[in-house]
Parts: structure tokens; sequence; C-alpha cells
């Protein structure tokens, strides 16, 4: 399987995905920890794939998207963006509506 395969799959079998540095649960850099709050905060479930694994899975990824920087959160196979995206959608509610309109619960609380 190419990586393209690889990262295909990964976006299209899963609900919510993000490319990130590090794992949820130990991020490995600021933009990602941001994400994963924020995932977190409104309380969707998501894969989280560490690009620092693999240099194929890095720079495949980008070119995948055509966006050249990491995180990157896909959300039912659609690119949403990367950290400032997520943050400024977050403080909209915007986040939250495309959670909800995609079909995917989320934390009403937040």
């Amino acid at each position: 399987m190419s990586i393209e395969q690889f990262i295909d799959n990964e976006v299209k079998s899963n609900d919510v995905v993000l490319f990130m540095k590090g794992t949820p649960q130990f991020p490995q850099c600021g933009f990602s920890g941001q994400v994963v709050q924020i995932l977190d905060h409104i309380g969707v479930g998501y894969k989280g794939l560490n690009v620092l694994e693999s240099a194929e899975l890095r720079n495949g990824i980008k070119v995948y998207s055509n966006w050249p920087t990491i995180p990157q959160l896909y959300v039912k196979g659609e690119f949403v963006g990367g950290c400032d995206i997520i943050r400024e959608m977050f403080q909209a509610g915007e986040l939250q509506q495309l959670f909800a309109d995609k079909g995917i619960p989320v934390d009403v609380a937040a």
C-alpha cells in the first residue's frame, strides 16, 4: 500500500482524523496540542496519527491535502484545516456545528 493509499484509507474509514506531531496523549508541538485540547473539550472522538513516526507520512499528508503545515484535521473524509482554522472555527461555534451537521456527537456542554 502506498502512503497515499494509507492516508486516503485512514481519512475515509474514520469519521474524524487528526494528523499531528505526537499523539493525543502526548502532543509534541504546541499547534497539535491546541487542536487536541479543542477536540477533547468538545468531546468528539477522533483518531490521531503521529507524523513524527514516519517522514513518508509527514510528507505524504502535505501532498495529499496540498496544505503545508501540520496538524491537519479531517472530518468525514474532508480536510477542515490546521490549527489556526480549527481554533477560529471553535471560537465561533462553527466547529461544533460542523460536527453536528456531519452527525458526529459532541459534548453539548462545550
